[in-house]
């Protein structure tokens, strides 16, 4: 299998990009903060090592799919702030936009501006017709982000032994096929 190269997406302040091992540090202390991991997974922190497998099968994603995670840096400072990008797992109900940021990177619009690029390369370069975001329902942050980005609440499921909100957004007119 070829590698498949991760397409750089940049936005007025972020850089989208691969997943570097230069990365682990930052991204392990993001995983093991509870605050930061409240809504996320099983709502545990990571210990380090399932860290750097979160970290590695986001890498994987992109070169078994051709989409996946972006590490988000900024780009006046070079700092890695979280992860934003589309996950497509095996069992998983749909395709999904989703964003994570450090706890010291909240509230400065990182993950709607991020979420907004991951979005667009959706619907535009991959085709999407149709992207979810899954969101616990006491996650106020991130329901205020995919209503920000136009999508809507369709419905609710289990997720990882816990209730989510599903919410949707459709392709624009004339963009999408998949």
């Amino acid at each position: 299998m070829a590698p498949v190269p991760v397409q750089l997406v940049e936005t007025p302040r972020l850089l989208l990009r691969p997943f570097r091992e230069a990365d682990f540090d930052a991204y392990a202390a993001f995983c093991a903060d509870a605050e930061t991991m409240r809504y996320l997974g099983n709502g545990q922190p990571l210990a380090r090592i399932d860290a750097w497998r979160q970290m590695a099968m986001f890498v994987g994603h992109w070169q078994l799919l051709g989409h996946g995670m972006w590490a988000l840096e900024e780009k006046a400072t070079g700092l890695l702030l979280g992860r934003a990008g589309s996950l497509l797992l095996p069992g998983w109900p749909d395709f999904e936009i989703g964003w994570m940021l450090g706890r010291a990177h909240w509230g400065r619009g990182y993950a709607r501006e991020a979420a907004r690029a991951a979005m667009d390369h959706a619907f535009v370069k991959l085709g999407r017709r149709r992207i979810i975001s899954m969101i616990r329902p006491d996650n106020q942050r991130s329901i205020r982000v995919a209503e920000a980005l136009g999508e809507r609440l369709h419905g609710e499921i289990e997720l990882l032994g816990a209730r989510a909100l599903v919410y949707e957004a459709l392709a624009p007119a004339g963009q999408g096929g998949k």
